[in-house]
């Protein structure tokens, strides 16, 4: 969705700009190359897009924000907590936390105190983990199906508000007239307890037992009101028994009418909860939506809701479906979701976006977002996410009010979408001043610096893009604008070291893209396949050039100017590049070589470890799916339900699908899972030899040496806690000279547990010269020597990737050990500014408490426990803060 949400100038630019025909009708083993040498083609290929204005919500200060949730949670009322984690969640969603977002909307399915809201939640985390559908069978196997994924019965867990009443007694004094009387509809009487009647309502009672002309005859004609002799003898039966088993739905549906028009709220109650059972299909929940809503039936209505919701993303591709939440006022609204309105639309609108952001079905969705929205953080996010998609649909003027709204409710975010707004209209300056104004008024972040450089140009445009880089190196836009005018310079080198830094701790699409087009460019086309062979990987269906070429034809007509390689190429290949730790590398011939006759079951499991390496887990997850279709044999396959049971949280049942591998075949994976999965899982120091004996076993076995490098690697490290330290030197050396690099940082502790620091500070250089992926071991390297190497190694870390906190937990503890604390609370903001991390918050709470700073600290206490509610030491210091609180 991200992707989507490009400025429309930008578009409109690159539209033009942009011509991929020529590459795209080269000839089969033939191309024009001159072209792609000349100044002009390079501006082509490399157009970088102005940054997306993302509909999330952004506070200024999250830290601020999740510590008052957290407040809040503490003391509100049952019934707002999951309103409150749903903003957390929101939080989360604009910080890119992905586990962090589905663990907010669990926990608000958890503590979900009516029925609506557990629909809400169910349905949210079910289209979360939609991708986890395939392995649902094998979830269910393990009796591992998870909770929210069931249907919840409506007529049993009636909604909060709805109170079943007790049939009524009633007391009758002098009266002469029969306990039976009739009711006449067209020729037919049927005959009913006239008390029983009476009791199933007030205006029944009034009638029967009251001042009016009725309660005196013996019969009543109610051929009038809109009821067959079949379903008042149905009603009959009911107030005598209470029951309505076995009526078919055209009665109910009468008898539903009847008693909302006659108030006969236990019959109602009844009669709706029957219906609810009933639905069981989409065109059910169609159907019986429109009365449910007219004759205000919230069983039903929830029920019906219920289908619908299961269904998504699918069931908005029904017209009826989406009239049925698109018309809803806030009557309907109330009947079918209770006080869930704003989450249901905010389920909805995510969804909408996700399939296509410039839709009318988006749009509605959200102007019911902004009706439902109560406070003013939810007016915040309706509004600019109203605002964002107004202005991808080129409606500049509603956007420009939706975006001031937001903005005037505190979102200071949404000043993105004005400043945009404005330079369209052609005024930049105001842009630039308005960006200025903010920058000056607030806690300055990254985004304001990225923004503001759009409206400047020349080395004023360069410094704000440092800026944001300085203050948030997550953001991509930057880092492609820097290398982009550096390939327009003809400074090659410089270009593609600037969009390396990115791509060396961030894999993100745009990035690998602009990268490709640097290859195409230089005529580096076996650079370039690797790139887009890496994005087809992530992504099968990604599209380049703005959407306009499908990345998998670039592919092809690149593949046309490189040489192919046989099978044993590719496998010398991904050797190689798995050799030196090069993560996009690998991934990029494993690709190349799941299109030939190998067995794919292995490669798909290949390319899931790497996806996790790369911090992919859900392409990990949809590749060890794959590995699992592919196997090809009972023992393999049981061993990939073990990779998927384990990586799911299921650590038993993988234990168990290892041992059903090894019982029919002996195995190097099979041992190798249940090794790994015991030595994470079991907390007993005498499982050490049982996971020794097992790694020796897979190594007995017959497999490649990547894999038995790996093997020996984690032998290594098990010995190393056992304190066998000669046997553990002897696996890492055995492991290096097979060539698994990684084996040189075991190496290395077990020469500093020798008390030989120089020798694992060589050791771990000897990795940094091999791997291409260094920043791991630059910050294992910096265990290993005095205090200034540590510190250029540490800065080395931060520069290489700046998402990995030790660094700057480190330099706050030097900081705050030379009594410079604002300067160590300062390393640690910086951080903490675009890393909601527990470690760096909990570092900083400490601090704070420190200075007797008790409301810093006690703010990011709540922080971090939002990060991790169990967090057994941020539990303690947060109750050693909370009692020194005045």
């Amino acid at each position: 969705m991200k992707n989507l949400f490009l400025s429309e100038s930008c578009k409109e630019t690159q539209l033009n700009a942009l011509n991929p025909q020529s590459w795209l009708q080269v000839e089969r083993g033939k191309l024009f190359k001159s072209s792609f040498h000349s100044p002009s083609s390079i501006e082509s290929l490399i157009k970088v897009p102005e940054p997306p204005i993302l509909p999330f919500f952004k506070p200024i200060d999250y830290v601020e924000v999740l510590a008052q949730i957290h407040e809040e949670l503490e003391s509100c009322p049952l019934c707002e907590r999951s309103s409150l984690y749903l903003l957390q969640f929101q939080v989360f969603k604009g910080l890119g936390e992905v586990k962090l977002q589905r663990r907010s909307l669990r926990l608000a399915w958890l503590k979900t105190t009516s029925v609506h809201e557990k629909l809400v939640f169910a349905a949210w985390l079910k289209y979360e983990k939609r991708r986890e559908e395939p392995i649902s069978d094998l979830l269910s196997s393990c009796g591992k199906c998870e909770r929210e994924f069931r249907l919840i019965d409506i007529a049993s867990q009636p909604p909060a508000d709805k109170k079943l009443k007790s049939p009524e007694v009633v007391e009758v004094t002098g009266t002469h007239v029969s306990d039976t009387v009739f009711f006449r509809i067209g020729e037919e009487k049927i005959a009913c307890d006239r008390q029983k009647i009476a009791a199933l309502s007030a205006p029944f009672h009034a009638m029967l037992n009251g001042c009016f002309m009725e309660s005196n005859l013996e019969v009543i004609d109610l051929s009038k009101n809109g009821i067959s002799a079949t379903t008042m003898r149905v009603i009959s039966e009911f107030s005598q028994t209470g029951s309505l088993e076995g009526i078919p739905p055209s009665l109910l549906l009468e008898i539903l009418i009847f008693s909302n028009k006659f108030c006969c709220e236990r019959l109602k109650d009844a009669c709706d909860g029957k219906l609810a059972s009933l639905v069981s299909s989409r065109q059910d929940a169609v159907d019986l939506m429109e009365y449910a809503l007219e004759e205000s039936s919230s069983f039903l209505a929830s029920s019906c809701l219920q289908v619908f919701l299961r269904e998504l993303p699918d069931c908005l591709n029904d017209d009826r479906v989406v009239k049925i939440f698109s018309n809803a006022d806030q009557r309907k609204r109330s009947i079918m979701v209770g006080p869930a309105s704003f989450s249901l639309y905010c389920l909805l609108s995510e969804v909408a976006m996700n399939q296509d952001p410039r839709s009318d079905i988006t749009v509605s969705f959200l102007e019911q977002l902004v009706e439902s929205a109560v406070t003013c953080r939810q007016r915040q996010l309706a509004f600019h996410q109203l605002g964002c998609v107004r202005l991808l649909r080129k409606e500049y003027d509603k956007a420009e009010l939706f975006f001031e709204v937001a903005f005037c409710e505190g979102h200071v975010y949404s000043v993105a979408g004005l400043a945009r707004l404005s330079s369209i209209k052609g005024y930049k300056l105001w842009s630039y001043d308005k960006l200025t104004s903010v920058i000056s008024s607030y806690s300055p972040l990254g985004w304001m610096y990225q923004e503001r450089s759009l409206y400047c140009e020349g080395d004023k445009r360069w410094e704000d893009l440092n800026k944001a880089t300085e203050l948030d190196p997550t953001l991509n836009y930057p880092y492609m604008y820097r290398a982009a005018s550096l390939m327009r310079k003809q400074n090659v080198q410089a270009a593609l070291a600037e969009i390396n830094r990115i791509i060396g701790f961030k894999l993100a699409f745009e990035c690998l893209e602009l990268r490709f087009c640097f290859y195409l460019a230089l005529e580096n086309y076996q650079a370039a396949l690797c790139d887009v062979q890496a994005i087809l990987t992530l992504s099968p269906e990604y599209r380049m050039f703005e959407g306009r070429v499908a990345a998998s034809q670039l592919r092809t007509l690149v593949r046309e100017h490189v040489e192919n390689w046989t099978t044993a190429d590719c496998w010398l290949q991904l050797y190689d590049r798995w050799s030196s730790v090069d993560d996009i590398g690998s991934l990029s011939v494993i690709f190349q070589m799941l299109e030939s006759d190998a067995a794919k079951g292995v490669l798909y499991f290949r390319q899931s470890l790497l996806l996790l390496r790369l911090n992919c887990p859900d392409a990990a997850m949809q590749s060890l799916q794959l590995a699992r279709q592919h196997a090809s044999s009972e023992h393999e396959r049981l061993v990939y339900e073990g990779w998927i049971l384990y990586d799911t949280g299921h650590c038993e049942e993988g234990l168990r699908k290892a041992e059903e591998s090894i019982n029919l075949k002996r195995s190097f994976e099979a041992y190798f899972l249940k090794a790994y999965a015991l030595a994470d899982s079991s907390l007993d120091p005498l499982c050490f030899s049982t996971v020794v004996s097992l790694l020796e076993d897979a190594l007995k076995c017959q497999s490649d040496r990547l894999r038995k490098g790996q093997a020996l690697n984690n032998l290594g490290s098990v010995y190393v806690d056992c304190g066998k330290l000669d046997l553990a030197a002897d696996c890492y050396i055995n492991a290096l000279k097979i060539r698994h690099t990684r084996a040189h940082q075991g190496l290395a502790r077990v020469h500093s547990l020798r008390n030989d620091r120089n020798a694992a500070y060589e050791e771990m250089t000897k990795l940094i010269e091999k791997a291409h992926n260094k920043a791991s071991a630059y910050e294992k390297r910096s265990e290993y020597c005095e205090r200034e190497l540590t510190k250029a190694d540490l800065e080395m870390v931060t520069q290489l990737d700046p998402l990995r906190v030790y660094p700057y937990r480190y330099r706050a503890a030097v900081l705050m050990d030379s009594h410079k604390e604002k300067e160590a609370i300062a390393e640690l903001s910086r951080a903490i500014a675009f890393k909601a991390d527990l470690h760096l918050l909990h570092l900083r709470a400490a601090f704070h408490e420190h200075i007797g700073d008790v409301s810093g600290a006690l703010r990011d206490c709540r922080a971090a426990l939002s990060v991790d509610p169990n967090h057994q030491e941020m539990l303690e210091l947060h109750s050693r803060v909370n009692s020194q609180e005045p």
